[in-house]
């Protein structure tokens, strides 16, 4: 095989970088045309891991070297100095093998307001018909949903009735109950529709690479690591990198490089091959080849922060782990049927509404679980109690991500620089008030919720809730934004709207770093809708 050799043998009309949850759209879509040569590089491994594939195995998955790659963030101020865990997945499908599998769109104005921006193509009724023929979604095919694509989306296969009450809480505060939050309006309450496939996780590589695994051109290498981007007279024609063995390699596009590698690794490639703002690469000992100064900065981020509330007259996932049949009856009941807790996504509530009256349209999005610990990867507690977690949808702080040398086994640094608008932190504020609002709710009584987390001793002025909010904020997985689109007369814009790199022909960024502003939810599926109209504008552009 020509993988042990220096030069990847083969001509190739694109390389695609990256297999997550655009990179996997990518190639699958552009290699359906049989004369079209495609490599797919992953740097991690394959996705042949069982807890890859159960949905629960996000428990097992992340802050797991086989199947995340370790980020952490700087110390962040806004955070009361903490440094939080990043992950990102380190598997074909990316972050997709290890994510919530939340399936969630975003508001209609998301998109409006990156038409606005004059990005043409990426209003709402321009991205809604390719959100449609990606999707296989359990409504059918309606108007705003489609059936038949790659992107599965399903009902969730578990209930818990302490869920039940919560959402009848939610209604009694005001929010209306909805079926579907993915019509472009997401007001309301209602249980997350979820990537998943009769039980089992629906991750991009399922979806689109797995159907693809035997065209003859479309070659796909794992434990691939691409350092750098191959320039040639301001053109890209090729990348480099290293094997897992250590062995180095070079591989040569005759038409596009198409960087996937996500908010954080597509980056880094950017920064290392010279691509990036002037100042950083030369205190990186970077070479500067084409000066952008946006490329790692516009990092946008929802933080998500947890409140946790113990119940009486409630089942909840804690008692039923530590009781002495529990573990035995879910894996029954989960291996007969492919139903029940081991089919849970992280969250299965979700309810989207305004932190005050002034808001225009939901502003903050609610994670409701039916379990509570002290932190991720720590076991669940021994009480009955509920977890209310609340994002911000549309937070103003703006963080950063830069490389720290041109050594690529070292981490970039990555700040997001949490809760450093007064909009933010008011808003962090409120969203708490929410939290205990909703579990002050007559459907809550029979359950006699008692706050755990930030605890009862925290006061309801707005320096006491900020302080909690930076005690307990924490990421949700949803970096976006480091190589934003924009008109040429933006000097923070890194790709056009047809996401071609500014000042590099022949060189695109197609994934979630893209997005000028981030979207009103969980970012996964318009990554995938990324990774779709970014082949189909890469297709008309080789047919001229």
């Amino acid at each position: 095989m020509a993988e042990t050799r220096d030069t990847i043998e083969g001509a190739y009309d694109y390389i695609v970088v990256g297999a997550g949850a655009a990179g996997c759209a990518v190639a699958s879509r552009l290699s359906e045309d049989p004369k079209t040569r495609v490599l797919l590089i992953e740097a991690g491994g394959k996705d042949n891991w069982i807890w890859f594939h159960i949905p629960v195995g996000y428990l097992f998955a992340i802050g797991n070297p086989r199947s995340d790659w370790l980020y952490r963030t700087e110390a962040e101020p806004g955070l009361n100095g903490r440094s939080l865990a990043y992950p990102r997945g380190k598997a074909l499908g990316g972050s997709t093998a290890i994510n919530a599998m939340i399936a969630m769109r975003g508001q209609r104005e998301n998109y409006d307001h990156w038409r606005q921006l004059g990005l043409a193509g990426w209003g709402w009724e321009d991205v809604l018909p390719i959100y449609r023929r990606m999707e296989d979604h359990y409504l059918g095919d309606t108007p705003v949903h489609g059936a038949g694509g790659p992107w599965k989306v399903e009902r969730p296969r578990t209930s818990w009735a302490i869920l039940d009450a919560v959402r009848a809480a939610a209604i009694e505060m005001g929010v209306p109950a909805t079926e579907d939050y993915n019509s472009g309006d997401n007001e309301g309450v209602c249980y997350f529709q979820v990537n998943q496939h009769r039980g089992r996780r629906w991750s991009a590589a399922r979806g689109y690479l797995a159907p693809a695994k035997n065209r003859p051109n479309l070659r796909v290498l794992t434990r691939a690591q691409t350092d750098g981007v191959i320039l040639q007279d301001g053109k890209a024609v090729g990348v480099r990198g290293r094997r897992a063995d250590g062995g180095a390699f070079e591989a040569r596009a005759t038409g596009e490089v198409i960087l996937s590698a996500g908010a954080i690794g597509s980056v880094e490639i950017l920064q290392r091959s010279g691509v990036g703002p002037g100042d950083w690469l030369q205190a990186a000992g970077a070479p500067v080849i084409v000066e952008r100064p946006g490329v790692g900065r516009n990092l946008q981020d929802h933080l998500q922060l947890r409140t946790i509330f113990e119940v009486s007259n409630a089942v909840t996932l804690n008692e039923t782990c530590h009781s002495l049949l529990g573990p035995a009856r879910m894996g029954l009941e989960y291996a007969l049927f492919r139903r029940g807790p081991l089919t849970m996504a992280p969250s299965q509530l979700g309810i989207f509404t305004r932190s005050d009256p002034d808001q225009d349209r939901p502003n903050i999005e609610f994670h409701i679980q039916p379990l509570s610990l002290d932190k991720f990867g720590d076991p669940l507690h021994r009480f009955p109690a509920i977890t209310v977690s609340v994002c911000d949808l549309r937070p103003s702080s703006v963080g950063e991500l830069k490389i720290r040398s041109a050594d690529p086994d070292e981490k970039a640094a990555i700040a997001p620089n949490y809760l450093s608008t007064e909009r933010d932190r008011r808003v962090a504020a409120d969203a708490l008030r929410a939290a205990r609002r909703l579990m002050g709710q007559p459907a809550m009584a029979p359950h006699a919720p008692k706050e755990r987390l930030p605890g009862p001793d925290v006061g309801d002025d707005d320096a006491a809730l900020i302080a909690a909010a930076g005690d307990v904020g924490t990421t949700i997985f949803h970096p976006v934004g480091t190589a934003k689109m924009g008109l040429p007369s933006d000097p923070m814009a890194v790709v056009d709207e047809r996401l071609r790199v500014f000042g590099v022909s022949g060189l695109r960024v197609v994934d979630a770093s893209v997005m000028p502003s981030i979207t009103s939810g969980n970012t996964a599926t318009p990554t995938v809708m990324i990774g779709e109209k970014g082949a189909q504008m890469i297709r008309e552009d080789a047919r001229g």
